[in-house]
């Protein structure tokens, strides 16, 4: 199979498993500007497939980093909220959702963090309410990767150009098992297999986890009525969708004042075109108290202090050291790949869906039973292959759930 093959194999799933479109529906995409040519595909996969429009939206580094060298301070803390509003609009127009990732991971390398810092507030405020749909699967949505010149040189530093990207895309195509002879039937086998751990650990139903490996000691409590999801999900109008590509985790929500002891990063955190690399976090009741880093610090610090939930963690994701992902032996700068190579956790807010009728509550129930809420959500990279975990009952039984990096249920 060629390079474009596999290219239109790869649009193809991103349009019907990814957000898998429907028939007289809207596909909105949020993408950078190099990934032009691959939209172009999209669109046309999606119209195809019955679409009825498919609207971008664009972006482009180059006037991204302008903006942070030289704007005034004040540009950081507005918001268009003709922008905020278009996603509003079309959510409740039941358009389905597709972001392409993958801009360069030291992009913002050198700006001054309080920008960043402002600007990632400013927008998590403005667009709070759509955050809220996206996590309330009210919508169906999608982030797929296409690699830019920066970030593929940045993942093989050893090649330039589009030696690099070349690399980088024959790289993504692995991980998202595009090398399969039929990828859509291989994603549903796939899709399967987490279901099998997520029911599994729905019918546990631990009260809590403990994870040990090398600079992590961390007990996390679960929601009492917490549910554990996979990779797929359902919106609101039905729709059966796949919300990262590639994914292989299978997730629940911490509760939110029941985080105890210290975890420590096993991957670098992309968080805003900057780079955190090698930091620790220790938590008490669900608050974090302490941390280091040793690249990034002072992003750390200011992400922390986004808003109050910002120091408490929204998301527990379970995922085999060993994957597609994994074995690639890639670290990919980029959160959608690190994320599926390693269990992780995700401060910041939770998913309304991982309890019991949580997608119909309101924020202040959410928290009311145990959700962490927050205009941030970013998940960090702490899985290793020496990691243990025991989910534990409500009688303070231990059961293995990790072993050495991989699933022992």
């Amino acid at each position: 199979m060629n390079f474009q093959e596999k290219l239109e194999n790869y649009a193809d799933l991103a349009v019907r498993v990814g957000v898998n479109i429907q028939p007289g529906q809207t596909l909105f995409v949020r993408t950078p500007l190099f990934a032009a040519p691959f939209v172009r595909v999209v669109a046309k996969k999606a119209y195809e497939a019955g679409a009825k429009h498919v609207r971008v939206e664009w972006a482009d580094e180059e006037l991204t980093r302008l903006k942070y060298e030289l704007a005034p301070e004040e540009a950081f803390s507005e918001y268009p909220e003709w922008q905020a509003n278009t996603l509003v609009q079309e959510a409740e127009n039941n358009a389905a959702f597709l972001s392409i990732t993958g801009g360069n991971p030291d992009l913002l390398k050198d700006v001054n963090p309080e920008r960043v810092a402002t600007a990632n507030k400013t927008a998590g405020a403005a667009n709070s309410t759509f955050r809220s749909y996206i996590q309330s699967d009210k919508v169906s949505w999608s982030i797929v990767a296409v690699p830019s010149v920066g970030w593929a040189e940045k993942v093989f530093p050893e090649k330039t150009g589009e030696e690099a990207v070349s690399k980088l895309w024959e790289a993504i195509f692995a991980a998202t098992r595009m090398n399969e002879e039929d990828p859509v039937a291989a994603w549903k086998k796939h899709l399967a297999t987490l279901d099998e751990k997520m029911t599994i650990l729905n019918e546990k139903h631990f009260s809590a986890l403990h994870y040990t490996a090398e600079g992590t000691d961390l007990t996390i409590e679960l929601p009492q009525t917490h549910i554990w999801a996979s990779g797929g999900s359902t919106s609101k109008s039905g729709t059966n969708f796949v919300a990262n590509m590639p994914t292989e985790e299978v997730f629940s929500a911490a509760k939110k004042d029941g985080v105890n002891g210290t975890v420590t990063s096993t991957k670098p955190l992309n968080y805003g075109g900057t780079l955190i690399t090698n930091f620790s976090l220790t938590f008490e009741n669900g608050k974090v108290v302490d941390f280091s880093a040793e690249q990034g610090e002072e992003t750390l610090k200011r992400l922390l202090d986004t808003d109050e939930g910002a120091r408490s963690i929204g998301e527990v994701a379970l995922v085999p050291h060993r994957s597609p992902i994994s074995d690639t032996n890639i670290i990919f700068y980029n959160t959608l790949f690190d994320e599926n190579a390693s269990n992780h956790l995700a401060l910041g807010s939770a998913y309304a869906f991982n309890i019991e009728g949580g997608k119909d509550m309101s924020p202040e129930e959410l928290e009311k039973n145990g959700l962490n809420q927050s205009i941030t959500h970013v998940d960090f990279m702490m899985g290793s292959a020496d990691m243990n975990i025991d989910g534990i009952d409500k009688d303070g039984k231990r059961e293995p759930v990790f072993r050495n990096g991989g699933w022992a249920l």
